[in-house]
């Protein structure tokens, strides 16, 4: 599937309720474009952190769900958060990972993520459930039970490679997201 596909069945699965982190590069331009709301906080700038604020969001709102958008290149960045999710374990929180093998912000650089399969990683760190999706059925399908399963529960879909052509940037500068963003998170 391309990561339209897939962004059109994540947002589908995401409640008006719901929060959504997003990582940095292409895949929160790529959001940003398709569907944006003030209840999507986007990482600008800072590669591999967008787990790390979704795990201290899913701590400190325990009764709103919690989704996190990351790319294989930000999740390899930042390890570490797959660890401090496992160790933490909160129920709210869906680790959404759109895998297309590259970083596809800066050229297109092949990453590690088809020879570590990250969703063994998150098994193994302590995330109560994985899934693996290589089509827009499949995605569909994994989310379906994702979100009804206790978090933390990872889904990866392996999307294909390249830039959507026609994605702008971000508009809002980051102190104005953080800023509608908090506004929602309160509600």
């Amino acid at each position: 599937m391309n990561k339209l596909e897939a962004l059109k069945v994540f947002t589908a699965a995401v409640g008006k309720d719901d929060l959504v982190v997003c990582c940095n590069g292409m895949i929160g331009r790529e959001l940003y474009t398709t569907q944006d709301r003030p209840s999507n906080f986007y990482m600008i700038g800072s590669m591999g952190l967008g787990l790390s604020i979704g795990l201290g969001l899913a701590l400190a709102q325990p009764r709103k769900r919690i989704f996190v958008l990351d790319g294989d290149g930000n999740v390899l960045m930042g390890m570490n958060a797959l660890a401090s999710v496992g160790s933490e374990r909160p129920a709210n929180l869906l680790h959404v990972v759109l895998d297309n093998r590259s970083h596809a912000s800066t050229g297109g650089q092949r990453t590690i993520s088809g020879d570590v399969k990250l969703e063994s990683v998150a098994s193994a760190v302590g995330y109560r459930a994985t899934h693996r999706a290589d089509s827009v059925e499949s995605f569909e399908a994994s989310l379906r039970v994702a979100l009804v399963q206790p978090g933390p529960v990872m889904v990866l879909a392996l999307v294909e490679g390249g830039t959507v052509k026609g994605i702008g940037r971000v508009a809002e500068t980051p102190p104005e997201l953080a800023s509608r963003f908090a506004a929602e998170a309160r509600r």
